[in-house]
C-alpha cells in the first residue's frame, strides 16, 4: 500500500517530490522509499539516476543505496527539460473533462487521431494538447495513458509529467484503471449481458486488421465483459468493459460474435446511419498519480451516436 498522503508532490512543471523522513523510515534506503513507497519504475529510477538533482537528501545529491535518518528530506526531481521536438502545436478546441498539476483528460471527438501519424502532422489530440500546454507556460511531453482509434471517441488520460505517467502506467499494469465504452452494435442480442474471451493476434499480411485466433505464440489473450442497455430488431446499445487492452479488442470481439459495431467497415461493413464505427469511451476510473483517490470520469454521448440512438428510440442510462 502506498501512503500517498505522506509525501508533498509539487508535480506539473517541476514535477518533484518531496518526502520527509520521520522515525518510522529512519535507517531505510532512498532504494526502499522509491521502490517500496513511491512506486516509482525501474526504467524512471535509471532517468533519475543519470540527473545530478534527480535523487536528494537536504540538497545533495545521493546514491540509491544512501540510509535515510529521521529529519531529512528526500527530494525525487523529473522535471521535463525538453519539449517533444516534433510535435506541432495546434490551437484545436479541446473540450477538458478534468485537468491538474498530474494529468489531464479529454473527451476527445470522432475523426481525431490520438498521435501524429503519416497525413496527420498537426490535427491530432497531441498537437492540440501540446498548445494548450504551451500556452500555460508549462514544459511538455506528450504521454498518453489510454489510447482511441481516430474514429473512436471519448475519454483520454495523458499524464502532465514523468511521475505520473510512471504511476499511472503502473496502475494500468495492475488492472486498476478501468475503461467503459458505449457501443451500438448490428442487430439485436438477446442476452442481457456476456463475457467474450478470446486469443487475439494481427491478421497475416495485414498491418492494421487483427483476428480471433486460438492460443497461438503471436496471440494475446483478450476479455470482455459487456451489458445490454437497449436493443430494436436491429441495433443494439451495450455497455462494453475490456478487461484487457488488445488492439482494436472491442471491433474484433463483436464481430467475432456476429454483431459488428455499426458503421465499422474493416471488421464489419459500413453504414448509411453513421460515418464512422459508433464506439464512444464514455467512463474512465483511475487512481490519482499524487493522492491515489479513485477518479471516475464520464463524457456525454456524442451528437452523431445520439442521433442513431434517436431513431432507433434507443434509452441508456451510464
Amino acid at each position: 500500500m502506498v501512503y500517498y498522503i505522506m509525501y508533498n508532490y509539487i508535480l506539473g512543471a517541476e514535477c518533484l517530490i518531496e518526502v520527509n523522513i520521520d522515525e518510522k523510515r529512519d535507517g531505510k534506503t532512498v532504494l526502499e522509499i522509491i521502490k517500496k513507497e513511491l512506486r516509482i519504475s525501474s526504467k524512471m529510477l535509471t532517468l533519475l539516476k543519470k540527473r545530478e538533482d534527480g535523487i536528494t537528501v537536504d540538497g545533495r545529491h545521493v546514491t540509491v543505496r544512501h540510509i535515510l535518518r529521521a529529519g531529512e528530506n528526500l527530494r525525487i526531481s523529473a522535471e521535463d527539460r525538453e519539449e517533444n521536438e516534433n510535435l506541432i502545436p495546434s490551437d484545436i478546441p479541446l473540450d477538458i473533462i478534468f485537468e491538474d498539476e498530474d494529468v489531464i483528460v479529454v473527451n476527445k471527438p470522432p475523426m481525431m487521431p490520438t498521435h501524429p501519424s503519416h497525413g496527420h502532422f498537426d490535427d491530432t489530440l497531441a498537437n492540440a494538447i501540446c498548445y494548450h500546454m504551451r500556452e500555460s507556460g508549462t514544459p511538455f511531453v506528450f504521454r498518453s495513458i489510454n489510447r482511441l482509434d481516430r474514429n473512436t471517441s471519448g475519454l483520454v488520460l495523458v499524464a502532465k509529467n514523468r511521475i505520473a505517467a510512471s504511476a499511472l502506467h503502473t496502475a494500468m499494469k495492475q488492472k486498476k484503471i478501468e475503461k467503459k465504452y458505449i457501443a451500438l452494435l448490428c442487430g439485436e442480442i438477446l442476452q442481457d449481458d456476456g463475457k467474450i474471451e478470446t486469443y487475439i493476434r494481427r491478421r497475416e499480411k495485414s498491418v492494421i486488421e487483427r483476428e480471433v485466433c486460438g492460443p497461438l505464440d503471436d496471440a494475446s489473450e483478450a476479455i470482455t465483459l459487456y451489458k445490454k442497455l437497449d436493443s430494436d430488431e436491429s441495433v443494439t446499445a451495450v455497455l462494453a468493459s475490456p478487461i484487457t487492452g488488445r488492439t482494436h479488442q472491442l471491433r474484433v470481439h463483436f464481430a467475432h460474435i456476429g454483431s459488428p459495431i455499426l458503421g465499422d467497415d474493416l471488421y464489419g461493413k459500413e453504414s448509411r446511419e453513421i460515418s464512422r464505427h459508433a464506439l464512444h469511451a464514455v467512463a474512465l476510473s483511475f487512481p490519482h498519480p499524487s493522492t491515489g483517490n479513485i477518479l471516475t470520469l464520464k463524457a456525454p454521448i456524442p451528437d452523431d451516436m445520439e442521433t442513431v440512438m434517436k431513431k432507433h428510440d434507443l434509452k441508456i442510462e451510464v
